[in-house]
């Protein structure tokens, strides 16, 4: 009934505006042939679509990793919102046969400007929270961290892997002690309504915010 109903929901998905394609630089093996895009969302005969930036071909949606994109999509659906995805799976293009496997959903959110974000390819990692609002993003450089109230704080960052896909950066900085603990677990924004592939936590000398994370352009895995 949960499917059927989902179903239904995804065919009244409205037509969403394209956003970036993105190739990853570097694939691992069990990522050949696979490609991280970012794009728009549509519904046609029950059937859920995706459209790569700069592309006139719309890809049936194959949901080969179990991502749960369909049921996603109509939760988030609305009349007024436009439907952003950011994926990676394989494109299979023969003659009339459009598919896209996808194997990884990294975000799907009402958007019509995400494609636009500054320097995402640039990023390895963006995690924010609500109440109090916070916000980190993580590059090559360094970890940006904003929080309400006080100015953006720039510092370098140690990296930890701890299993399972999860890992925790860490500094120290104005003689306090900072974590951020990232989790491979599907994470709703308690305010946008988003949905990240990632759970995170940002811990300052104790106290603990939590919030969802998905990685930026630069780190696909």
């Amino acid at each position: 009934m949960r499917v059927a109903r989902s179903l239904l929901l995804v065919a009244m998905l409205p037509l969403f505006a394209a956003c970036q394609l993105l190739d990853g630089p570097d694939e691992s093996a069990s990522q050949s042939g696979q490609t991280r895009m970012q794009g728009q969302l549509t519904a046609a005969d029950g059937k859920l679509l995706f459209q790569p930036c700069n592309e006139q071909r719309s890809f049936v949606i194959n949901d080969t990793g179990g991502t749960s994109v369909l049921q996603e999509a109509a939760t988030l659906a609305n009349a007024r919102g436009k439907l952003f995805a950011d994926v990676r799976g394989r494109i299979v293009a023969d003659g009339a046969d459009n598919r896209l496997d996808l194997q990884q959903l990294y975000r799907v959110e009402r958007s019509g400007t995400a494609c636009d974000e500054p320097d995402f390819k640039k990023l390895i990692l963006r995690a924010a929270g609500h109440g109090p609002e916070w916000n980190v993003k993580v590059s090559a450089k360094g970890m940006v961290i904003e929080r309400a109230g006080q100015p953006p704080l720039a510092v370098p960052y140690v990296e930890e892997q701890l299993g399972d896909g999860r890992f925790n950066l860490s500094t120290e900085a104005n003689k306090q002690h900072i974590e951020l603990w990232v989790a491979p677990q599907r994470c709703v924004d308690s305010k946008t309504g988003s949905v990240q592939h990632m759970s995170a936590e940002l811990r300052i000398d104790g106290k603990v915010e939590r919030g969802c994370g998905y990685f930026g352009g630069s780190r696909d895995d």
